[in-house]
Formats: structure tokens, C-alpha cells, sequence
């Protein structure tokens, strides 16, 4: 009988001596699957809400209407003053003082002008001054509070950036669409004279004109003004005009109600290859000369017409729009230096440029 329990007590020992080993090797199991747990999905929260809630408030909405003029007798029958459905476009408050860029295009040759704030505010606005070639205006309204925009640094723009457009498209309110830089320094687009256009994909459509475009920041880089289409439809191709480019044009429009630029004084055509053969030359980029203005500062610089134009301050000529461009850049009484060609003989001479 002992020997039967000795046996039974043993037995019970071994039995409770491996629970507890399988319980050791089962919570070390675990722990290592635990380790071994996958981590968990991390979703992106990245948001570009305070680089709107920045600009939002500076972005406004703009009506601008035109009187239809009416005949005599129709103005005995109809004396209440018609006007023409409003131009509908954006606005970019660019100081304390309620300065407001916008294009040109957006108010031309309206007599009545009507501002939309972003806090629903309407109040009427008045033309400081435009410049046409640029397709920039200046307008203005009275009211206690301006938001102020924030600038962005034009050295810092780069192709591949993340842009914003703010404006009010069709007229429906206003309206955020997200895109990149596509290209910098768009010219020969044939929309304005002066063209130095930030090429972007953010949607920009009919009542843009005139918004803002900024970075992820809420920094402005660049006034809305069209979209390239074939279609009728946004195909992904918008122009912006650089924000140092218009600001340049803000600053003389408030001084002087307009834009003074400086003025060569003639007139010429891009070269050809069938040109460079006719007068013996090759692999020269440069501008015929087809006319000088009498008294002008060409004329007065000596350049005469068959000269070619190949430098103009050290920065080499492709066609007519780099010397529109180059001259602009200057104002009345600045000199330039001018590289050509004549009679296949290199020369040079300075002009005075005037208005």
C-alpha cells in the first residue's frame, strides 16, 4: 500500500512538472509572435487645409458689369440703363490698404465693379490702373480690415512644386483645385504681350482669372490668369504670372496709374534659314531690322535697317520677343548695349532707351 502511493505522489509530480513546462514553452511562443506582429498600417493625415485657411481670405470674388448704350429713341421708350451680363473673375488683396490685383481681361471697360469677400461682404470697387500687356489691374475698396497675402520667394520656385489655385470658377464660389508646377518661364504663348507665364495642372477655369496660386505653405507665387484648351474643356495646361513679375506692375501702376516701359525704336523680323542664306550666313540667331524710328533712340544709337541684332546687354537674341522683352525690362533714360551685325561685319553701340 505505501509503495502504491509513493508511485500515485510521483506520478502527480511529473504530471504537474510538465504543465508547468508547457505553459512555459507556450508563453514563449507567444511573445515571440507578438515581436514578430506585423506593424501597424500608418494612413497619411497630410493636409494642405492651413496653407488654404492662409490665403482663403485674401482671395476674393469680382463682378464686373457695362452699361449698353441705348438709342435715342429707344432710350424715350426703355429710359432704365441696360447692362451687359457681368464678367465673373478673382482677386488677390495684396495690401492693408485694399489694393486688389487682378487681370486685366476680368474688368476691362466695365463701368461698375462688385467685390465678393471670402466672409461674404459685397462691396463696389474702383480702378487704380491696368496694364493691358500684361493683362494685370490694380483695383480698390473701402473696408476695415484687410487680410494680408504672404509673398513666396520667386528664387525658390521649381518645377515638380505642389500649387493651389483659390478662385471662383464658373461663378459657383470660391473654390480650391491642387496641382504641381508643371514649367517655369512660359513665353510665346500668344496670350499677352509681355508673357513670362508659370505653367501649371491645377485646374483653372473661367472665373480663375485673376485668383491665387500658391504652395503648400500659403504663399503666393503667381496671379491666375488662363488655361491652354482645344477642346473648350480644362486640359491640364494653366498659365500663372509670376508673382515678382507682377508686382513689378503693381508698384508702377501705384505710383503712376500705369506702366512706363522703356522704348527702342524699331521694328524687325525673326531670321530664317532661307534668310541666313541669302546674306551669306550661317548658324546666327538675331532680329532683321525692317524699319528705325526717326529721332528714336535706334535711329540715334546709328542702327539702320538690314542691321542684325544679336546681343542685347550681354544676353544673346532668338527673335523679336527677347528685344520686346529685354527693352521692357528697361525705363526711360536707362542705356543698353547692343551687339549686331552689318554687312557681315561684327559691331556695337549703345542707345538711350525713351518712352
Amino acid at each position: 500500500m505505501p509503495k502504491t502511493a509513493h508511485s500515485t505522489q510521483s506520478i502527480l509530480i511529473w504530471s504537474l512538472l510538465g504543465a508547468i513546462i508547457g505553459l512555459i514553452i507556450l508563453l514563449q511562443s507567444n511573445a515571440q509572435l507578438f515581436q514578430n506582429k506585423p506593424a501597424p498600417v500608418q494612413y497619411s493625415t497630410a493636409s494642405y487645409a492651413d496653407a488654404v485657411a492662409r490665403a482663403a481670405p485674401t482671395v476674393v470674388s469680382i463682378q464686373a458689369s457695362q452699361s449698353i448704350p441705348t438709342a435715342p429713341l429707344q432710350a424715350l421708350i426703355k429710359p432704365k440703363t441696360e447692362r451687359r451680363p457681368p464678367n465673373q473673375g478673382s482677386g488677390v488683396i495684396m495690401d492693408q490698404q485694399g489694393h486688389i490685383l487682378t487681370n486685366y481681361h476680368v474688368i476691362a471697360k466695365a463701368d461698375k465693379i462688385l467685390v465678393t469677400l471670402n466672409d461674404g461682404h459685397q462691396l463696389p470697387a474702383k480702378l487704380v490702373g491696368a496694364d493691358p500687356d500684361t493683362d494685370l489691374a490694380v483695383i480698390t475698396i473701402q473696408h476695415t480690415r484687410h487680410p494680408n497675402i504672404s509673398f513666396a520667394d520667386p528664387e525658390k520656385i521649381r518645377v515638380g512644386d505642389i500649387v493651389l489655385a483659390i478662385g471662383n470658377p464658373f461663378g459657383i464660389g470660391q473654390t480650391v483645385t491642387q496641382g504641381i508646377i508643371s514649367a517655369t518661364g512660359r513665353d510665346r504663348v500668344g496670350l499677352n504681350t509681355y508673357e513670362n507665364f508659370i505653367q501649371t495642372d491645377a485646374a483653372i477655369n473661367p472665373g480663375n482669372s485673376g485668383g491665387a496660386l500658391i504652395n503648400s505653405r500659403g504663399e503666393i507665387v503667381g496671379i491666375n490668369s488662363a488655361t491652354f484648351t482645344q477642346s473648350g474643356s480644362y486640359q491640364g495646361i494653366g498659365f500663372a504670372i509670376p508673382i515678382d513679375m507682377a508686382l513689378k506692375v503693381v508698384k508702377q501702376i501705384l505710383k503712376n496709374g500705369g506702366v512706363v516701359r522703356g522704348w527702342l525704336g524699331v521694328e524687325g523680323v525673326d531670321l530664317n534659314a532661307q534668310m541666313l542664306k541669302k546674306i551669306g550666313l550661317k548658324n546666327i540667331q538675331g532680329v532683321l531690322i525692317t524699319d528705325v524710328f526717326k529721332k528714336g533712340p535706334a535711329d540715334q544709337a546709328g542702327l539702320a535697317v538690314g542691321d542684325i541684332i544679336t546681343q542685347i546687354n550681354q544676353t544673346p537674341i532668338r527673335d523679336t520677343r527677347d528685344v520686346l522683352n529685354i527693352v521692357a525690362q528697361g525705363k526711360p533714360g536707362d542705356q543698353i548695349k547692343i551687339l549686331g551685325i552689318r554687312q557681315r561685319q561684327s559691331f556695337m553701340t549703345e542707345a538711350t532707351l525713351n518712352q
